[in-house]
């Protein structure tokens, strides 16, 4: 156990005394100061130079780079293990390893709760609960955003001798339901996060972990070997490349703790401090009337041909105010937060290049979690659709896609926030009907580019279905399937549509900011009726 000992011994302290020292100062400054050396120094000099050898600062100093200058307010600085001599004099403390505060960010309040991995490695075990759990009621009393720099080696069996029992698993005093449902959570892996730790990072309403050197996981390599006999390395088991991009457990993955930290900064300024309050509206200088001409010729005119979604979207939004939310995960649905004309907007689309935009297993849960997200902040969602339909094969039906699916249909349904579809190319089947409220109180504005087309099935697969058998015995079945698809092509027509009202306007491409500028401005004005907690939180 590593101690930092006290240059010079301490007097023997009597609570109410006005003794002075020899400079003439209170007893009690010196005291604080010593005690406060204690906290700042950490694990000591030699496992700092360790943290900074593995390319990775120390949870003060990853403090200092996220919260505004001059503004960080430690809580609980003098928690941690003293040591006494048998004149009950300080000989040292072993400062907690977990460093709490609140602080500023962008000049509103956040508290932050970083693992220090420099004491017994941010064990679970060597904390002392009651310290975080404390300081995140404070965040849900005053309702402040919560952020979590996690590192920790999860729990420690050599310290359960010193506990002299075990406990039942569990932190009662942890309010991390409420605090979903009423501030922005935000966890960061910045190392190992094992355990508890990995449930702290997963447990908000966004998760970042580095693309190296970070690992989440129930138990890591020791463990897994013992239960299941399987020989895996950090990496292999709960690295980026695994929650990232394959399970989908952390939101987004970034090049290292610098990023990860501005990541932080950048989501939080999307949201409101807790959901009573709106998003901070920020100021605009790209023209709310601006008609980009390329929006015209964006979709291919053969419809087998893609296009890039994230340039339509830029040309759309904000100058430089998209902010993606897992990208390597579900990759045929787009995520992102966004501004039109200043203000916060939560963005869905589709994505052409991956997998053709099709619902899968995968994207159906990024969907719901993200939309939950935006309902519980009262962000109003921007839709832009070009969905082909359900993932189909032996392998979706077998992950259950159709399932998924309709719990993404649900989550859509649910939504009270202000809701606009625009429909830029395909909505078939299933899928296809899931692209916002379209029943009970919510009103879902409904537009469509002219090169949009909907339907429960595609003409192309309803023509090879319906007509199978006289496409076989058809002498040339290519030329009857061009009949075919010419007869059917016109009701396709969105105009056709709109002349029944299925759709509300057939709009310009090129006039699609300007119109979703207007309709934000006229969400936020229903928005302050709708603050508060909603009926659901996340379902993470």
């Amino acid at each position: 156990m590593t101690q930092i000992e006290s240059g010079a011994a301490a007097p023997v302290l009597t609570v109410g005394t006005s003794a002075a020292d020899s400079t003439g100062r209170p007893w009690f400054e010196a005291e604080i100061a010593k005690r406060r050396e204690f906290a700042l120094a950490m694990g000591g000099p030699d496992k700092i130079e360790r943290q900074h050898a593995r390319g990775r600062l120390t949870a003060r100093e990853r403090i200092e780079r996220l919260v505004d200058e001059g503004s960080w307010r430690e809580i609980g600085m003098m928690t941690g293990s003293a040591r006494y001599d048998e004149r009950g004099q300080l000989i040292s403390v072993e400062p907690s390893n977990v460093v709490c505060g609140q602080a500023k960010i962008d000049g509103r309040d956040v508290i932050v709760v970083a693992e220090d991995f420099t004491v017994r490695g941010g064990s679970s075990e060597a904390t002392n609960p009651e310290k975080w759990q404390y300081v995140e009621r404070l965040a849900l009393t005053y309702r402040w955003p919560v952020i979590r720099l996690v590192e920790t080696a999860g729990g420690s069996v050599n310290l359960l001798e010193q506990m002299s029992a075990t406990k039942i698993p569990g932190y009662p005093h942890w309010p991390m339901v409420e605090l979903l449902a009423t501030v922005p959570v935000v966890g960061v892996a910045l190392g190992a996060a094992a355990g508890l730790g990995a449930v702290r990072v997963c447990a908000s309403h966004l998760s970042i972990m580095t693309a190296e050197g970070s690992y989440l996981f129930a138990g890591g390599p020791a463990v897994v070997k013992k239960a299941v006999g399987e020989d895996v390395t950090n990496a292999e088991l709960g690295g980026a490349g695994v929650h990232a991009r394959a399970s989908g457990v952390v939101d987004n993955e970034a090049a290292d703790e610098f990023e990860a930290l501005d990541d932080v900064v950048r989501f939080l300024s999307y949201l409101p401090s807790s959901v009573h309050e709106l998003p901070p509206v920020r100021a605009c200088a790209d023209p709310v009337d601006r008609r980009d001409e390329a929006l015209s010729t964006t979709i291919p005119e053969i419809k087998q041909y893609s296009y890039d979604m994230r340039t339509l979207l830029a040309s759309v939004f904000d100058d430089g105010s998209l902010f993606e939310i897992g990208r390597y995960f579900g990759q045929s649905q787009i995520t992102m937060l966004a501004r039109l004309d200043g203000h916060t907007v939560a963005v869905l689309a589709n994505d052409p290049r991956w997998l053709g935009g099709s619902l899968t297993v995968d994207s159906a849960e990024k969907i719901t979690r993200f939309v939950d997200m935006a309902d519980t902040f009262h962000l109003p969602v921007v839709n832009l659709i070009d969905q082909p339909g359900t993932f189909v094969g032996r392998d979706a039906e077998q992950k259950g896609t159709l399932r998924k699916g309709i719990r993404t249909a649900m989550a859509l349904e649910q939504a009270s926030v202000p809701w606009l579809s625009l429909f830029v190319r395909r909505a078939y089947g299933l899928a296809g009907a899931a692209y916002g409220p379209i029943g009970g109180g919510s009103i879902n504005r409904r537009l469509a580019w002219p090169t949009a087309h909907w339907g429960s099935i595609p003409i192309e697969g309803g023509v090879e279905a319906a007509y199978r058998r006289t496409l076989a015995e058809s002498d040339d079945p290519d030329e009857l399937r061009a009949e075919l698809y010419a007869r059917f092509q016109p009701v396709e027509n969105p105009f056709r549509t709109a002349e029944r009202f299925g759709i509300q306007d057939v709009i310009d491409p090129r006039d699609t900011r300007p119109m979703l500028c207007e309709w934000v401005r006229q969400a936020y004005r229903i928005l302050p009726a709708q603050l508060g907690t909603t009926a659901r939180t996340m379902r993470a």
